[in-house]
């Protein structure tokens, strides 16, 4: 399909308006260069612009305010079936040596166009050469006969020496997007006579992710498979199926603060066998592209997903009922949903988690830690704990702990965690606490494996039992990574911890802890207890 609709003029060509421009303005004033760098990724048009340029250059019948070839003199049409002597296109990848680029360019340039006005090379995967081959080759692009074009095309530019590069006109192709794939083949199946939904052209462009020949090969496995009539059900034997429809629901389900219609639509999806870890992907992508539009339209048209008529509808409908606010929330948690469904025993589960949360949370903005503050939202409120409900204790009176209670009784917290992880102890006396909101202490650490050792389950816990101890409300850990924290030189000095007993060695005095004279010996003493491991020299 791709060979038969290959376009043979610039007006044929979808997408590259940039490049289509400059080259026609280059063919009508005649001012055409001696070096072309065709770059960018595959299946864009890179070699179909090189041909439909070629011909312009050698057509027989253009007038000089024309741009476009003929496509009927004797030289358009053998360009066009690949039998002129004139054009030659080499495929690099199969012709590294520099005795190929010698034998069949260098000794080729020498002889003048058997009948064309330019004897042009188009050499594809140009980064596929030696270095010698290119070393040969940068010679005669630098100053080739006045006859002579070098196309030279290319998906990974950044192989090409730069002595290449700086010879040549560069041009830079993009992806192309949904909506000029999509009219591409729909002029497609209206020349074959093929009946076929315009949301089914659009799944083929998404899914084709930019790439022309992509689509047009999966379009005509669609219709040799259906025939004139293409049905959905059809479709769907050849394409991946597409949940971007049910992605968005879930995002209006997520808005309207719907959890039960969330969580139910999930369950439905997993009973159909879908990828949960796709079909988080394409939520997570779709509030990306709401996010980028609430902050710029700009930002969304050039950075965000390209979906097609019929799901941008649906999206921009969806998206007038979020605030950025909320999507900022929706995107961090899902974020973390992303990496905890690998290791659940239920699978849906903590995306389940995640809707009920979503839905009882308001618009408040809710702090998740991922493994870094977030660098969008500085406040962090309301936080939600699924052990608030689930344990049976709840703080007897929400903030009435503040931050400057927490730091006078911060010794006191350190010689009590020091009786069930001496280690942790350590850790402690380089955190700071920076906030405390409700029944949520916030944590900082400047070194990330502190936070990571904090952030365990089981460290947690002993954290926030000792915590209700010392300060008699329910208090919950959130770590944090600050890089500017500073950390005093030395640590925190040990206090007697009321009501403990102390120990006595077998005498009635109390035990003292015994130091060194050496602050060196407490250094490396700390070290080994934090990380663990032994002194070896």
């Amino acid at each position: 399909m791709y060979r038969k609709y290959r376009p043979q003029n610039f007006k044929e060509i979808v997408g590259q308006n940039h490049i289509k421009i400059t080259l026609e303005h280059e063919i009508e004033s005649g001012k055409i260069a001696h070096a072309y760098l065709f770059c960018g990724p595959r299946a864009v048009g890179k070699t179909t612009i090189a041909r439909v340029f070629t011909k312009a250059v050698n057509c027989l019948k253009r007038k000089n305010n024309e741009q476009d070839p003929c496509n009927d003199c004797l030289m358009c049409e053998q360009i066009t079936t690949g039998r002129s002597l004139d054009v030659i296109e080499i495929d690099a990848a199969s012709h590294t040596g520099v005795d190929n680029v010698r034998e069949n360019i260098i000794a080729a340039t020498r002889v003048m166009p058997v009948q064309a006005k330019y004897k042009v090379f188009i050499i594809d995967e140009i980064h596929m050469l030696s270095v010698s081959a290119f070393n040969a080759l940068l010679k005669i692009i630098e100053e080739p006969p006045e006859f002579v074009i070098f196309i030279l095309c290319t998906t990974e530019v950044h192989k090409v020496p730069t002595t290449i590069i700086s010879r040549c006109q560069r041009f830079d192709f993009k992806r192309i997007s949904v909506n000029e794939i999509t009219s591409k083949l729909q002029y497609i199946v209206s020349k074959e006579g093929v009946s076929i939904d315009r949301n089914i052209l659009e799944t083929i462009a998404r899914h084709s992710e930019g790439h022309m020949r992509d689509a047009e090969s999966l379009l005509g496995q669609v219709i040799s498979i259906s025939g004139k009539e293409v049905t959905a059900e059809e479709a769907d034997l050849v394409i991946p199926r597409s949940n971007l429809g049910e992605a968005i629901r879930l995002i209006e389900f997520l808005s309207k603060k719907d959890s039960s219609s969330g969580i139910g639509l999930v369950n439905k999806l997993i009973d159909e066998g879908i990828n949960l870890n796709r079909f988080l992907i394409d939520v997570i992508e779709l509030l990306r592209k709401i996010m980028l539009a609430k902050l710029s339209p700009t930002l969304s048209e050039k950075l965000g997903l390209a979906l097609g008529e019929s799901l941008e509808a649906q999206i921009n409908q969806v998206s007038r009922d979020l605030t950025l606010d909320q999507v900022v929330v929706f995107i961090e948690r899902l974020l973390i949903v992303k990496n905890e469904i690998k290791s659940s025993f239920i699978m849906q589960l903590p995306l389940e988690v995640a809707i009920t949360e979503l839905g009882l949370s308001g618009t408040s903005k809710i702090y998740f830690p991922v493994g870094q503050p977030s660098p969008v939202a500085p406040t962090r409120t309301n936080p939600i704990r699924p052990s608030l409900s689930g344990s049976g204790t709840k703080p007897n009176n929400p903030g009435a702990v503040d931050r400057e209670t927490i730091i006078s009784k911060w010794n006191e917290v350190l010689a009590k965690i020091k009786k069930y992880n001496h280690s942790l102890s350590l850790i402690l006396r380089v955190c700071q606490p920076v906030e405390v909101n409700g029944s949520q202490l916030c944590l900082a650490f400047k070194y990330k494996f502190h936070k990571d050792r904090m952030s365990e389950d089981a460290i947690r816990k002993i954290v926030e039992r000792v915590l209700e101890e010392v300060y008699g409300e329910t208090l919950y850990i959130e770590a944090v990574v600050d890089e500017n924290l500073e950390i005093a030189p030395a640590p925190m000095p040990e206090v007697a911890v009321p009501n403990e007993p102390q120990s006595n060695n077998g005498n009635d005095e109390p035990a003292v802890e015994k130091k060194t004279d050496e602050g060196q010996d407490n250094l490396i003493d700390n070290l080994l207890k934090t990380f663990g491991g032994k002194i070896v020299k």
